[in-house]
């Protein structure tokens, strides 16, 4: 099996291996050499190879569904994905832009509300937020920052385009995936990184360390710092214990922790209890202190917003930072980046229809059929409707819900992804991507060389989450071939 530049298919799209049939990329120039130069049975023994790798390595994720929870072996694709950093460079800028007005957003929003007074923004979708808290109003997080890890989800259009299709504010996940591709690669292929000049993604832990150490309250001391987990049944569990140990950080669940009288955080340990300064959480808001949100968590910490406000801890993500994690609060953001920096958005949004809007909302109902209509605040690609994959009976559903609540929907035209080789059951065949960046900001703001690319694995289809049996690839950065 090799990846034959004068075979491999094109399906109409932009594919970001080859620029026309049997003519590759100059980026792309080198893999294809290198992978047609392999041995015919060398590449599926390989991909076997990391498979095995994986499973020993315990890299998972978890399915939920009727029959129970799944734990299953990451998806991996063993074809890296490949783009230059004079393209790089300018995706970088407008991620740092793009979250740098977020987080000025998110702050107006719980103090002044200026872009709501001066008309940018509407009044009526923060007053049917889901993800509003009103126990943040006031709240002063350091350097004015409520999202410090950001995932910014990235699609390239037919034309080539790369646009952003939505922000991840919350608990954004997959960056342990992102450091482990990585590591499986370079085993793997240790003679193709010999052929490029690929930009690392291993320093990410390190800064993730620094951002998070840079929110401590006690500035003079060495930061006690903890990934805050819901536990071992959490689809993201990997995650949390992977970056816990790489940073050296402790990771506990909510029953290890305690606030006292004095408003401080303290973890229990056998010789007794240690304060904490700052709490890496992959707890949603609604879980993380049943004295303020839901009475019946057993995930979070009594008393933890206290300490929070008090400025006796630092929180990443700050409770509240969903307010912009909204996909009809997406569609502003080019006007938050106007309004906030005085800059032109560096990339574009997805052209986006609002049901809350009259007009908007006639479009989507008559046009369901060619729509990718999605509600505002699930995520992991549950609740869409994509349209050309759709039935009558499913439209029919989402207009019923629609009709219902107009605020929580949106919809998008289906963009032609672009597409890369991907090995699919014995054959190399393009299969439609998006990019997950990671964004990190606090005192700094740094971008990772690279992302999660999320591949979908099955042909033709359009969603590349794994819960959704989608994969993943390595994703290179390159400023040459060697």
């Amino acid at each position: 099996m090799k990846i034959d530049c004068g075979t491999y298919p094109l399906t109409g799209g932009f594919d970001e291996l080859l620029e026309a049939a049997g003519k590759p990329r100059p980026s792309a120039e080198g893999l294809c050499d290198y992978f047609a130069g392999l041995p015919a049975d060398e590449l599926e023994a390989r991909h076997r190879a990391v498979d095995a790798a994986i499973m020993a390595a315990g890299i998972t994720f978890t399915v939920y569904s009727e029959a129970g929870n799944i734990d299953r072996a990451w998806p991996f694709d063993v074809v890296p994905r490949i783009i230059e950093k004079s393209e790089w460079d300018g995706i970088e800028a407008g991620l740092k832009q793009r979250l740098k007005a977020l987080n000025l957003f998110i702050d107006d929003i719980y103090h002044e509300q200026k872009i709501i007074q001066d008309g940018v923004f509407p009044a009526e979708v923060l007053a049917d937020s889901k993800n509003f808290r009103q126990a943040c109003v006031g709240a002063n997080p350091p350097f004015g920052v409520w999202a410090h890890i950001c995932g910014t989800d990235l699609v390239r259009d037919g034309d080539g385009t790369f646009y952003v299709l939505e922000d991840n504010l919350r608990v954004p996940s997959g960056v342990s995936y992102m450091l482990e591709n990585r590591q499986l690669m370079k085993r793997l292929f240790p003679e193709l990184f010999a052929r490029y000049d690929v930009l690392p993604v291993d320093s990410y832990t390190a800064q993730l360390y620094d951002m998070l150490a840079a929110l401590s309250p006690r500035e003079d001391e060495r930061p006690e710092i903890a990934v805050l987990t819901p536990g071992v049944y959490n689809s993201a569990y990997f995650e949390h214990s992977y970056l816990a140990q790489q940073m050296g950080a402790h990771l506990v669940e909510g029953s290890d922790l305690v606030v006292l009288d004095d408003d401080c955080i303290y973890m229990k340990t056998i010789e007794g209890l240690t304060r904490l300064d700052v709490i890496y959480r992959r707890v949603d808001d609604d879980f993380i202190d049943p004295e303020v949100f839901r009475a019946d968590s057993t995930l979070g910490v009594p008393g933890l917003m206290r300490a929070w406000k008090a400025g006796k801890v630092g929180i990443a993500n700050a409770p509240g930072s969903g307010v912009a994690d909204d996909k009809v609060v997406y569609a502003y953001v080019p006007q938050m980046i106007e309004y906030y920096l005085g800059e032109k958005a560096i990339l574009p949004n997805v052209p986006s229809y609002l049901c809350m809007h009259q007009e908007d909302c006639d479009y989507v109902l008559a046009n369901l059929d060619k729509l990718v209509v999605k509600p505002a605040n699930e995520s992991g690609g549950y609740g869409m409707l994509i349209g050309p994959k759709s039935t009558a009976e499913e439209q029919a559903t989402f207009a019923r819900l629609i009709r219902e609540n107009p605020r929580n929907y949106m919809a998008q035209p289906t963009l032609s992804l672009s597409t890369v080789p991907t090995l699919c059951d014995g054959a190399i065949e393009p299969r439609h991507v998006d990019l997950r960046p990671f964004i990190l900001q606090s005192k700094d703001i740094n971008v990772t060389r690279g992302g999660l690319t999320r591949v979908a694995l099955r042909r033709g289809s359009l969603v590349v989450n794994s819960s959704q049996g989608g994969g993943s690839k390595d994703t290179w950065i390159v400023q040459g071939v060697i």
